[in-house]
């Protein structure tokens, strides 16, 4: 199976010419557009799109064969999806949220503390999201190099320091 990412979802219907409005996800919002082609989740269906304005929450676009009101309201809500293939390379030290996700968190002396359920980001910095062991909760590490020194992909591991009180 193809792994696909969600990058922007459709909004719904702009103007009476076809326009869509999109809302990206992507880190440089903009960026959604270098993607081509996005996908519906499944990847049945296509979508080749031109950003045409900044609108509030997102974008003005332009969908290659959505020619009215009624084509780009049917639209409403469509995730739009890219192949983690399609992303560019990182540097090192930078991670996709993606690739973060089900990554098992040890401490220093290998015990497991959890595993990624999700990384957040409310304003001041990137939170891994680390589901408990044989647990429904969840603890918040901050993702910083004090507190995960170390982030192996290749393992699908993540060793942590966390500060005192978080497990």
């Amino acid at each position: 199976m193809v792994e696909r990412i969600c990058v922007g979802s459709i909004a719904g219907s702009y103007g009476v010419q076809g326009e869509v409005r999109l809302k990206s996800f992507c880190a440089e919002p903009t960026a959604i557009a270098d993607y081509d082609p996005l996908t519906n989740e499944d990847g049945t269906r296509e979508f080749q799109i031109t950003l045409t304005r900044p609108v509030k929450n997102g974008f003005g676009a332009r969908i290659v064969d959505v020619k009215t009101k009624e084509d780009a309201d049917a639209l409403k809500g469509v995730q739009l999806f890219v192949t983690r293939e399609q992303f560019p390379e990182l540097p090192d030290d930078e991670f996709y949220y993606a690739d973060l996700e089900g990554l098992t968190v040890v401490d220093t002396g290998g015990a497991v503390l959890g595993t990624v359920k999700s990384v957040q980001n409310h304003g001041a910095a990137d939170l891994l999201e680390i589901q408990l062991p044989n647990s429904s909760e969840t603890a918040l590490l901050p993702f910083t190099k004090d507190a995960v020194p170390t982030v192996d992909l290749t393992a699908k591991r993540i060793v942590a320091d966390p500060p005192v009180g978080i497990f």
